[in-house]
């Protein structure tokens, strides 16, 4: 028994190999499911599909053709099935869709990221490490002075919106009651 275990490694015998490869399997799933979410990841995925996609419409469009000129020249009758073309066209045409959602996806993320760097290109040097300044930081001072342009823009907004609101609320009661 003891024998049978050292040969097969017994199930105690390799605990730092099972930790690592469950740590590995972890992080494959976690990759994994960041590609799911990366709109360009998923744009290089599709494109094979696409391609077979678009291949296969090409191939039932020419036996469609083919089998039509068979059928007007009289040598054929039309007892044999062919494949339907709009099917694979309404295939292809998904995929267009699902690889124009993804670009979509991707310009709207680098626009955030775009626009997030231009309202808050600078990072204000903490406290921790203050010998470290890099050149890119700006100053607390200069840091307040963002935040409260913010600040007064967000405020500038929602008071925008309420005056829309009671115009909108105003424009639906009957003019006499006013």
């Amino acid at each position: 028994m003891a024998s049978q275990q050292q040969q097969s490694g017994g199930p105690m015998s390799q605990p730092g190999l099972q930790v690592t490869s469950l740590q590995q399997q972890q992080q494959q799933q976690q990759l994994n499911q960041q590609q799911d979410f990366d709109p360009v990841h998923k744009f290089k995925m599709l494109i094979p599909q696409l391609k077979e996609s678009l291949q296969n419409v090409m191939k039932i469009a020419s036996l469609n053709f083919a089998h039509n000129t068979t059928i007007d020249n009289g040598i054929k009758s039309s007892d044999t099935s062919v494949q339907r073309f709009d099917k694979s066209l309404e295939e292809f045409y998904a995929l267009c869709d699902q690889l124009e959602l993804c670009l979509r996806l991707a310009y709207e993320c680098l626009s955030q990221s775009i626009d997030s760097a231009k309202h808050s290109p600078n990072l204000v040097p903490t406290a921790t490490k203050p010998d470290t300044v890099q050149t890119e930081s700006m100053s607390y001072a200069q840091y307040l002075g963002m935040i409260k342009s913010q600040i007064s823009c967000a405020k500038d907004i929602h008071n925008a919106l309420l005056e829309c609101s009671k115009k909108i609320s105003g424009k639906g009661q009957p003019q006499g009651i006013m």
